[in-house]
């Protein structure tokens, strides 16, 4: 980087912190911790150039069908440093966790972003619940994949371990309702009387992503 862009990449982040510092000495931020989104004790984010957003959701969640709208247009118009994937919680339920296993194993063989908001709809417009492997595996048919090669994928050892690793994270993310979101590993969102409504939620997701992202900044301009 020559002398003078790294002397205004230092001025944009000197005039980026000042004016944080004087949004809270005027109390004008728009968000609080502890009220709007929480800290997560055990931050998982990894190294990247990019901030991950994760959905925290069910197919057998009336308020996820709900919210699926909102998070499809969120993540179709989500900027370029955002990595956006779901995750589906299990919560010890038996039901939950054939959709979940559905759900992965979907994930893996490449189908997913097809077939999810159809499974949206199957389950809750047409109220056509699916109760077996077998049944899941025939709707996905409907997307390209081979019924058997399914069902052999969603009993494999890499399905068992994503499980597992998903659920995992559930725990140590302290969710314990759906749909929730998480923030880069760091920030868990849910919502609660202080986040009236879906697009709320969102706002404050944002707004948790422009935290991240300008972290990422300042990291990229230092490291140049």
């Amino acid at each position: 980087m020559s002398h003078s862009r790294k002397r205004l990449a230092a001025i944009l982040l000197a005039t980026a912190a000042l004016f944080s510092a004087s949004l809270h000495a005027q109390g004008l931020v728009p968000y609080q911790e502890g009220l709007h989104y929480f800290k997560i004790d055990q931050a998982s984010a990894m190294p990247s150039d990019k901030v991950e957003v994760v959905e925290m959701f069910s197919y057998l969640c009336t308020h996820c069908y709900t919210f699926d709208p909102y998070i499809n247009r969120w993540a179709a118009k989500a900027p370029e440093h955002v990595e956006f994937r779901r995750i589906p919680v299990v919560f010890g339920r038996s039901s939950w966790e054939l959709y979940a296993r559905g759900y992965v194993t979907a994930e893996v063989m490449g189908v997913t972003d097809q077939a999810h908001k159809a499974l949206m709809e199957r389950l809750w417009k047409e109220k056509k619940i699916l109760r077996s492997l077998d049944e899941i595996a025939g709707f996905y048919a409907g997307f390209g994949l081979d019924k058997d090669k399914f069902l052999s994928t969603a009993q494999s050892f890499a399905v068992d371990g994503r499980i597992r690793k998903d659920q995992q994270l559930v725990r140590d993310y302290g969710i314990t309702g759906t749909p929730s979101m998480v923030v880069n590993g760091k920030y868990r969102v849910t919502g609660n009387a202080a986040i009236p409504s879906f697009d709320a939620m969102l706002n404050v997701v944002d707004y948790l992503v422009e935290i991240e992202a300008s972290k990422l900044r300042k990291a990229s301009a230092a490291a140049e």
